[in-house]
């Protein structure tokens, strides 16, 4: 099992909806896996959607804006849970279909919001997340920071596979971490994947020497009002922030740009813009393999004798509690 068939979910959520999103995302799981698919991708923050209206909604900053507030208690009421039935149902078609799936969502814990990547396996008993070391900018007003006890990869017949989210891929000391733990295939989410996301995802593979699918999503403003009301909750103040972003409802605010970058840099298949659908492409490992001959950052290329990296893997939580 050389060749592992890698397919990206390029299509918009049922925005804020999480269980029309995970029926939509199941019936996208079982198309890819029809198509031959061995690992099964989604776009950043899919389940229920990229909380676009932080870059488009003029009133999202406002110090107590009763839209923002309103839009974030709707999101925190449809984000998955460690355990939860959404996850449970994302794990059981993983096990039916016997593919692998990394799948980006809103996860709560307590009344904290984090941008998570969940790693599934088949016959495993719960996926692995990986939770946003930085969130960016106007993302502080929704997501907390996640700790490096969720710097995460995951086994697979074809090695060692795992990710990064949007911008975790320009802080250089977690591309060292990940590299150091062997990666062959290397998801790097994004809400859409623009040119320097590109950029950054091309770079991660030669840097890497791993393939890299480069995920992003598509998204109209007609998608995003569409899902709010399919909540069917009295919500005017979400609605008016929501509708408040520019543009007409067929206008696309998230592009996709979604791609499959080999470990040399080059596209095994290129990017697509401005349609929903599957992104497909075939990673030849033997190939692979050869193009660390002349680049392996954790081995050969690297320099323990005169750099260090120390990477505290630790839980850490605000407060604990020492029993007897």
């Amino acid at each position: 099992m050389t060749k592992p068939t890698i397919a990206i979910v390029q299509e918009a959520p049922v925005f804020l909806n999480l269980a029309a999103s995970v029926e939509k995302a199941i019936g996208h799981m079982e198309e890819a896996a029809k198509a031959g698919a061995s690992i099964i991708v989604f776009p950043e923050t899919w389940l229920p959607g990229y909380p676009v209206w932080l870059d488009f909604a003029p009133g999202a900053g406002l110090w107590d804006d009763p839209g923002a507030k309103a839009l974030f208690r709707l999101l925190a009421g449809n984000s998955v849970r460690l355990g939860d039935n959404h996850l449970s149902r994302l794990q059981e078609t993983c096990d039916r279909l016997g593919a692998y799936l990394v799948m980006g969502a809103h996860e709560r814990i307590g009344n904290t919001l984090y941008n998570s990547m969940f790693y599934f396996t088949p016959g495993a008993e719960a996926p692995v997340p990986h939770r946003k070391l930085v969130p960016t900018y106007t993302e502080r007003l929704v997501w907390g920071r996640g700790d490096g006890s969720t710097l995460a990869a995951i086994d697979t017949p074809w090695g060692t596979l795992g990710g990064l989210i949007c911008w975790e891929h320009w802080m250089p000391l977690a591309r060292a971490a990940m590299h150091a733990k062997g990666e062959a295939i290397h998801i790097a989410q994004w809400p859409m994947v623009k040119e320097m996301n590109h950029i950054a995802s091309r770079q991660y593979a030669f840097e890497g020497r791993c393939a890299v699918a480069a995920a992003g999503a598509v998204l109209t403003k007609a998608d995003v009002i569409a899902g709010f009301r399919s909540l069917d909750v009295d919500a005017p103040e979400a609605e008016a922030m929501l509708a408040s972003m520019p543009g007409g409802a067929d206008d696309l605010i998230h592009t996709g740009g979604s791609a499959i970058i080999a470990a040399d840099g080059s596209y095994i298949t290129e990017p697509l813009y401005g349609s929903a659908g599957l992104v497909m492409g075939e990673v030849d490992m033997a190939r692979q393999l050869e193009e660390c001959q002349a680049l392996d950052t954790d081995g050969h290329y690297s320099r323990p004798d005169v750099f260090e990296l120390k990477v505290n893997t630790r839980p850490m939580p605000g407060v604990t509690f020492d029993g007897d």
